[in-house]
């Protein structure tokens, strides 16, 4: 007899950038750039206010949405940063890493058939998100514009059944951000439809050039956006697992239950080290960024020089070339980049369909890691016939 599982949940692939990370065991030698980790070390005054909270026993439950004190430097932050107003007692939810944030909200907003228009190439975990709360993925093309969404597309795409759009910005996997010219396109869209804005803004805070803008600073959508964060990439805290989510109380006390039943609530000794983060080392993304850049310069270089078609990324730490003029799939390139050429990337169909003829390449490395990998790039693509149409 075999017992029967949830169809949603037995469809589920393994993302396409933990295929390739997976298969890193098996070529030992060769240069991981597949995974968007930062390589700084979590600070070390956040480090000790977490082991200093292990050591005073603060490691029981705190409140559902978090502790109170966190709440209240989350809204600190976004209000002196981005000039956003969020309640601490009734808009914010502390998550174990915006991922569960994501999750909570979605499982909180999808009924059956909604559809979620998501901009692609978009991150992996999206679409199973989707799906598994039983909802359908609308992907938004962007590959032909600049990786940017055009605004009459997102119009075109919009109908009765759709419950929410879905941005990054500054995107993983492209690196794309977007100004403001591009942000009030879409929100002159966006004002004339009832549907929700879900804006995960993770990478907010590794932007190299200009500024960042908010979906949620546009009054006329802020009743209706949710914002999606956390410190994984800012403070290189992945493994402490710090999310925020903020939005309308009207809403936020509902997704408050599913996060409650889901997790119950973030770990306690991260929420304290959480707290150290936001308080006094708000210049740490900075610090970081300044590396991240020269990164950026350096890869992008690099690939121009070996004859990439390439947008030059602003944000994130990521850069998504396109591959298409050498004849072979995304999956392919990326899988004979490994074997033949000792490097590992993702290739851009693990990015949804409409990354298909690119390669995501995570520059979030030391420098000489980048430079032996980008020297034998290019001694393999001498191997490689270039096919290029017309």
């Amino acid at each position: 007899m075999t017992l029967s599982l949830n169809p949603r949940a037995e469809a589920l692939a393994i993302s396409g950038i933990r295929q390739f990370f997976n298969q890193l065991v098996d070529y030992p030698d060769a240069i991981n750039l597949t995974i968007g980790q930062p390589d700084f070390p979590t600070p070390e005054a956040v480090k000790k206010a977490g082991m200093e909270a292990i050591a005073a026993n603060k490691t029981s439950y705190s409140h559902n949405a978090g502790l109170i004190e966190l709440r209240q430097e989350v809204a600190a932050f976004f209000g002196d940063t981005y000039g956003l107003s969020y309640n601490p007692q009734t808009e914010i939810i502390i998550t174990n890493g915006a991922s569960e944030g994501l999750d909570s909200l979605l499982r909180t907003m999808i009924e059956e058939g909604d559809e979620v228009i998501i901009p692609a190439p978009c991150y992996t975990g999206y679409v199973p998100l989707v799906e598994l709360n039983g909802g359908k993925a609308i992907l938004l093309d962007t590959s032909d514009t600049g990786l940017v969404p055009d605004p009459e597309r997102l119009e075109a795409a919009i109908t009765n059944k759709t419950k929410a759009v879905l941005f990054n910005f500054p995107s993983n996997p492209t690196g794309v951000s977007l100004n403001k010219e591009e942000t009030d396109a879409l929100v002159k869209v966006l004002k004339n439809h009832e549907v929700f804005i879900i804006s995960d803004e993770i990478y907010s805070e590794n932007v190299f050039e200009g500024q960042h803008f908010s979906f949620a600073c546009y009054e006329e959508i802020k009743d209706r956006t949710f914002l999606v964060h956390g410190l994984s990439k800012s403070h290189s805290m992945t493994g402490w697992r710090m999310g925020f989510l903020l939005g309308p109380e009207e809403y936020m006390q509902h997704v408050l239950k599913v996060h409650q039943y889901n997790t119950v609530c973030a770990s306690l000794p991260s929420q304290h080290a959480a707290i150290e983060a936001l308080q006094n080392n708000r210049f740490v993304p900075n610090e970081m960024n300044d590396a991240y850049k020269t990164r950026r310069d350096y890869v992008y270089g690099k690939l121009v020089e070996m004859g990439f078609d390439v947008v030059k990324p602003t944000g994130a730490f990521y850069i998504f070339p396109s591959i298409e003029k050498f004849g072979l799939s995304s999956f392919d390139f990326a899988t004979r980049l490994l074997k033949e050429g000792g490097v590992a990337a993702v290739p851009g169909s693990a990015f949804t369909k409409y990354g298909e003829g690119f390669l995501r390449i995570s520059y979030a490395y030391a420098m000489p890691t980048l430079e032996q990998a980008m020297e034998r790039m290019a001694e393999w693509l001498k191997t490689v016939q270039v096919t290029e149409r017309g």
